[in-house]
């Protein structure tokens, strides 16, 4: 595990790279990813302004970044995605965000380009994206994963298949109403409680 996962932090890209790639896709109504469609490089053109949005509005909160900041743990986030994903629109903005603020290593590899590596890191059997792998940058070894989803998003999906068998369009768009109205608050408390598990003194402040 350890040597695909060095691997593919040899091949990743930084998330400055990774957006302008989307902008250079977006210009040729394309997408990443091994199928290429007009649907696809639609939702690659949505995905792209909802990042460019993300990346200009998001806020880290006093509270949050007084946690955050406390953060010294040596380690890299390694996010797999693909520009066609409206969950890693909305939730790999914040995560780059987060790492920004505590100098997390933030890498950046597409999932189809990545088979090895992602089928290490499925969600139900399903090659789920985005998905965030932390690693030790010392030892190369898996602390923690995070995705494809925040928890409260992750439980409006499984509350919405219990009771109707398959999701939506209708609820991805619900979905993506939920996305804006949370403003990513909810993968900054889910990242800052992993966080806090690696180092609990940052979270036992009062």
């Amino acid at each position: 595990m350890n040597t695909i996962i060095k691997d593919s932090l040899q091949r990743s890209m930084s998330y400055s790279a990774y957006r302008n790639l989307v902008k250079q896709l977006v210009a040729e109504k394309s997408n990443t990813g091994i199928e290429k469609n007009e649907d696809l490089a639609n939702y690659t053109l949505l995905n792209d302004k909802r990042m460019n949005r993300w990346d200009k509005t998001l806020k880290l909160s006093e509270e949050a970044l007084t946690k955050l900041l406390q953060f010294n743990e040596n380690i890299s986030w390694l996010v797999i995605t693909e520009s066609w994903c409206g969950d890693a629109a909305h939730i790999v903005p914040v995560l780059n965000k987060i790492a920004e603020a505590i100098n997390i290593n933030f890498r950046v590899v597409l999932r189809d380009d990545n088979l090895e590596l992602m089928d290490m890191f499925l969600t139900n059997g399903a090659r789920a994206v985005p998905k965030m792998i932390m690693t030790d940058n010392l030892t190369g070894d898996v602390i923690n994963t995070y995705g494809p989803r925040p928890n409260k998003a992750t439980q409006m999906v499984q509350e919405y298949k219990a009771k109707y068998g398959a999701i939506t369009p209708e609820f991805k768009e619900d979905l993506q109403v939920w996305y804006n109205k949370d403003k990513g608050q909810n993968i900054i408390q889910d990242v800052t409680e992993i966080l806090c598990q690696l180092e609990p003194s940052i979270c036992q402040q009062s």
